[in-house]
């Protein structure tokens, strides 16, 4: 009778005994599910854009917004993270226009969102790297500066060809003496005509084919990235 009753009490102390429970997920280790669900998009990353309107320095102004959109898909491991498509928004961070004498045009453009065909939206820091759809502009350092080419031949075309024309004029008129005459009156027009017309704008016609380059990392919601474009249908 006491083996059977002691036998009792250890059944009853062994259920009351708390069952021992996997420990808790530490909150800041990811999960495998989660770390699978993000991509990272790493700085340095060059994305090809053909830009949606048109951008001159003659009219631009600081802060007016820029629209582009990926003219191909950007692929990181064998999976496309960017598709063709996608809207990237930007802004005009600082315009000048060429100078008279000296001073080229110039336009800085730096890229703040991009906005996935489904409607997801990514924040992110982008520059312009190159710009290969435009013609005699150049990149005029790190920060993304588009800049014209300069038109200082331009200009001496313009002074010598008024020279010329002013020699050929004078001599008709008044022989070799006024040759001489009318070549420094023709040169010095130039000259003025030169001194007095503004350096080139740069010009970026809609569809002009740019680089930018993805200046600090990007990460993007693996699951929400789509080629898809969203339609909602309204029942008015």
């Amino acid at each position: 009778m006491r083996i059977r009753a002691a036998s009792i009490w250890v059944l009853l102390l062994a259920g009351m005994a708390p069952a021992q429970s996997s420990p808790a997920p530490d909150p800041a280790t990811p999960s495998v599910e989660s770390a699978k669900a993000t991509l990272t998009i790493p700085v340095g990353t060059r994305i090809p854009l053909s830009l949606k309107q048109a951008i001159s320095t003659k009219t631009a102004k600081d802060g007016d917004p820029v629209y582009a959109e990926t003219a191909f898909p950007f692929v990181l491991n064998e999976r496309v993270v960017i598709p063709a498509g996608t809207y990237i928004q930007g802004k005009i961070e600082r315009v000048q226009r060429g100078g008279h004498i000296k001073g080229r045009a110039e336009v800085l453009i730096h890229f703040t969102s991009m906005i996935y065909p489904n409607g997801y939206t990514v924040m992110l820091g982008g520059s312009v790297e190159n710009t290969p759809g435009a013609e005699k502009t150049s990149m005029k350092d790190s920060e993304g500066t588009i800049r014209q080419d300069s038109d200082a031949g331009k200009k001496a075309e313009t002074a010598v060809g008024a020279a010329t024309t002013g020699a050929v004029i004078g001599a008709v008129t008044n022989g070799a003496k006024g040759a001489g005459i009318g070549a420094g009156i023709g040169g010095a027009a130039g000259l003025a005509v030169g001194m007095l017309s503004r350096g080139s704008d740069v010009r970026l016609a809609p569809g002009t084919s740019i680089e930018m380059e993805i200046q600090r990392e990007v990460t993007v919601d693996a699951s929400r990235i789509s080629a898809r474009r969203e339609v909602i249908v309204r029942n008015d």
